[in-house]
Formats: C-alpha cells, sequence, structure tokens
C-alpha cells in the first residue's frame, strides 16, 4: 500500500487520488522485488467514501481517513444510501481505472490482489463511528443489522467490479469484528462475511480473502467458517496455533510483524523469522501458505529487509 508511494517518490494524496500514480507506484513496486503478488488499495475508507462519509487528509503524506460527523446516526440515514454504483460513486472509478493500468502493464503472470477495502461489519463501523456502533450491537442491533444489509451490498458491487477489471483474488479487512468477542463475532459481524463472501463467489468464481489486524486466536475457527479461501493474519496470530485451528483447505497468508521485524529489523533478521515460518508451517504439515507482512508495511520499511524476505522465499526447495 503506502510503502509504493514511498518507493516512488510521490506524495499519498497523489497515490490516493490519481489512477496513474497509484498504478505506477504498484508497478514500480513490481519492478523493484518481483514478488508474486501484488495489492490494489489505498486506505479503508473507499467504500464508506463511496457510500458518502466524509474524508479528508491530515497533510500530504498521512493517508486518508475519516472527517467530521458519522455518516449514520439514525435509521433513516440508512435509507439515504443510494444503491451502489461502482462506475461514479467515489474513488471507484479511480481504483478501477488503476486496476485496468497494473493489469495491463504487468499481464497475466502477475498474480494481482483487488482490495475490495472491509467487510461489512468493519464497513459499518467507519459509517457509525467505532464508539457509537459498540452501543448499538446491545441497544439498537436491528438498525446495525440494516446497515450492514446495505454495507454488504457495496461490499460485493465492489468487489464484483474488480474482478471485471482482472483482479486475480479479491480480499477484504475485518478488524473491527475481532472487538466483538466470539460470541457476539458469531452472532452479529459472521453471518454477514458469510452472505457477501457467497455472493461474491457466485458473481465472480474467484478466491476471496479475509484480513484482520491484532491477535485473531480467539475468534480463528469461527474465522474459518466464513467460506473465505484465506486468511490474512497479523503477527500476533501464533502460526502454530493458526495450523491448529484453521483447516489445511484454507491458507493462511501472513505473518511477519510490519514494524519491529520489516521495518527496524535488520535483513539478516527477516531471514530468521522468515525461515522459522516456513518449517513451523512445513513441520504442521499446511503446504498452503503465502510468506508475507503480516500487515501493510510501514512506510520507512528498508528495502534490503524486504529484498531479504523476497531471497528466502525464492530459495526455498
Amino acid at each position: 500500500m503506502h510503502y509504493c508511494a514511498k518507493l516512488a517518490g510521490v506524495s499519498l494524496r497523489d497515490y490516493t487520488l490519481r489512477s496513474d500514480v497509484l498504478a505506477d507506484s504498484i508497478i514500480k513496486y513490481h519492478e523493484r522485488f518481483q514478488p508474486d503478488a501484488v495489492w490494489l488499495s489505498a486506505d479503508t475508507w473507499v467504500n464508506a467514501q463511496a457510500m458518502g462519509a466524509s474524508v479528508a487528509f491530515p497533510d500530504e503524506n498521512q493517508p486518508l481517513g475519516g472527517t467530521g460527523e458519522p455518516l449514520i446516526q439514525t435509521a433513516a440515514d440508512i435509507d439515504r444510501i443510494p444503491p451502489p454504483d461502482p462506475t461514479s460513486q467515489g474513488r471507484w472509478p479511480l481504483m478501477l481505472a488503476a486496476l485496468r493500468h497494473v493489469r495491463a502493464a504487468l499481464g497475466p503472470e502477475v498474480f494481482v490482489v483487488g482490495c475490495f477495502d472491509q467487510y461489512p461489519f468493519s464497513l459499518a463501523c467507519a459509517l457509525m463511528g467505532i464508539e457509537r456502533i459498540m452501543l448499538a450491537v446491545t441497544d439498537d442491533l436491528p438498525m446495525v443489522k440494516a446497515l450492514m444489509e446495505r454495507c454488504t451490498e457495496y461490499t460485493v458491487a465492489y468487489a464484483s467490479a474488480l474482478a471485471a477489471e482482472g483482479a486475480d483474488m479479491l480480499s477484504g479487512g475485518a478488524s473491527p469484528a475481532a472487538l466483538l468477542g466470539p460470541k457476539r463475532y458469531r452472532e452479529i459481524a459472521l453471518p454477514f462475511e458469510q452472505k457477501a463472501i457467497a455472493r461474491i463467489k457466485a458473481a465472480t468464481g474467484l478466491p476471496v480473502s479475509l484480513h484482520i489486524c491484532g491477535n485473531a486466536t480467539p475468534i480463528l475457527a469461527d474465522l474459518t467458517q466464513s467460506g473465505a479461501d484465506v486468511l490474512e493474519l497479523d503477527h500476533r496470530t501464533n502460526l502454530r496455533e493458526a495450523c491448529r485451528l484453521v483447516p489445511r483447505h484454507v491458507a493462511i497468508w501472513g505473518n511477519l510483524d510490519p514494524v519491529s521485524v520489516l521495518a527496524q529489523g535488520s535483513p539478516p533478521d527477516v531471514r530468521q523469522v522468515a525461515q522459522e515460518f516456513i518449517h513451523t508451517m512445513t513441520a504442521a504439515g499446511h503446504q498452503r501458505f503465502v510468506l508475507s507482512s503480516g500487515c501493510t508495511l510501514a512506510v520507512e520499511t528498508p528495502a534490503e529487509n524486504l529484498q531479504a524476505l523476497m531471497d528466502v522465499a525464492r530459495n526455498q526447495p
């Protein structure tokens, strides 16, 4: 994500608002490191903005984020959200143009992941505000579910549009759902993740991934019921425990610490941790594994550390 902008020497504002700059930054990242996959993503507010949320830049090199009062404060506000139209709303057209550019430049050999931003509960958090929605799941759950229904429509529409432009896999984040705790996660967030994933697969035929930040272990077994083909796990989730809880037909993507290892460590540190992770997965017999950072790269990540990660992966038998 934003590391690509730093590598290309462009501001986050241009990276976020210009499809040519976004695409060229991703292409330059691929040219420099030759990874197996590249991601198309700008920030976590693309869908929320398309739905009408106000967004702003703190400065030229800070990511776009929500600003002002939350879009959704009453049930009546949900009805004011228009049906999704990826050809016209917010930055959807910009993101789709960037994906077309990346796909054409890198060709069919490079695996392109289209990030559809957020799963329904996470998107609802952006629209209502995290404090308000956490109270509403107790005080007004019907309203929360009504909002999540509309969020599901937007999630599926954006994912389907990314697929139509050439994405090989579709990925979204569900990190705030972990704050619900296992019981409420199963009752509130999981059914909408299942619904979104089923609809995306039916519409696109592509594999679908689910990313969750922090320690996902308390809900990891539940995440495997979402229908996701891939679980992207942050560094706080123990890989050995993940191998125990995640069925072997579900791929695990991750999960080097993007700060203490990749940004602040040395190339020998990166090689050691990466090799340990590969050994852990091999010993567990879990063959569906993508070696990667546990979350988006810090912009200050040294290029030599990323090169060390790539070298470990390429030298595996």
